[in-house]
């Protein structure tokens, strides 16, 4: 297993939940984090939180809508000017609108594909280049189960979930002789504030899956020797 000390990952959707969970996780493995996050409060305070764990690693932040592609230029500009290399970039924003296809409005729609799809492209675009001036790095989207299997009332974020995951595997395609390793996470039902909200889950720690399991996940993912990577991986609940 490779040791993740000193190298440098871009988390998005790093405010809370899952991106803050993989973001404490990492930096307890040393790694320097380009952490970004629609809101300043909640991505400042989990900045403090990783260097309490780990004070040697740096730390940058940047506010952005990974939906708009202006922004995510600004954003990687800034972080990137602090960190100055990229060896990670976990793509993890993403936004849940539930609804008939004649009840959701098309701007919800419309906003689920800008945030799940666009985002995540416009990530790539910008620092894709930058890991392959490493020679080498890491790229993990974070997609859902909900991509794998069309449901009633889940048709914009399960489309826009399944994009995600046809558009990671035509990257990894692309880039894998580059050795640069690409992979797709598809967890089920986690315990964060978007599946409470929604109801999906009562977040008993007993049952359900936990924002700290897929950082497990994640962060020994990239342990892997460099010759070697995860294509795609579920995380499933053992609770039903």
């Amino acid at each position: 297993m490779q040791s993740l000390n000193g190298k440098t990952a871009i988390i998005t959707g790093a405010g809370k939940g899952l991106g803050k969970a993989m973001a404490l996780a990492m930096a307890a493995e040393g790694v320097n984090l380009g952490l970004m996050a629609r809101t300043e409060a909640d991505i400042k305070a989990v900045a403090d939180q990783a260097k309490q764990i780990n004070p040697n690693i740096q730390v940058a932040f940047a506010t952005v809508d990974v939906g708009d592609y202006e922004q995510v230029k600004a954003a990687v500009a800034s972080v990137t000017s602090s960190l100055k290399t990229v060896d990670i970039l976990i793509n993890n924003a993403g936004i849940l609108k539930m609804g008939g296809i004649l009840e959701l409005p098309v701007e919800d729609w419309e906003q689920v594909f800008r945030i799940n799809v666009l985002g995540t492209y416009y990530m790539v675009h910008e620092v894709l280049p930058l890991i392959q001036a490493q020679g080498k790095g890491d790229i993990i989207n974070v997609a859902s189960t909900a991509g794998l299997k069309g449901a009633a009332k889940m048709s914009a974020y399960g489309a826009s979930k399944a994009a995600m995951i046809n558009f990671t595997e035509a990257l990894m395609q692309e880039v894998r002789k580059s050795n640069i390793r690409v992979t797709t996470v598809n967890p089920s039902t986690i315990a964060t504030d978007m599946t409470l909200q929604a109801n999906f889950t009562d977040g008993n720690v007993e049952k359900v899956l936990q924002p700290e399991d897929l950082a497990f996940l994640v962060v020994n993912n990239l342990k892997l020797p460099q010759r070697a990577f995860v294509k795609e991986v579920g995380l499933w609940s053992t609770n039903p």
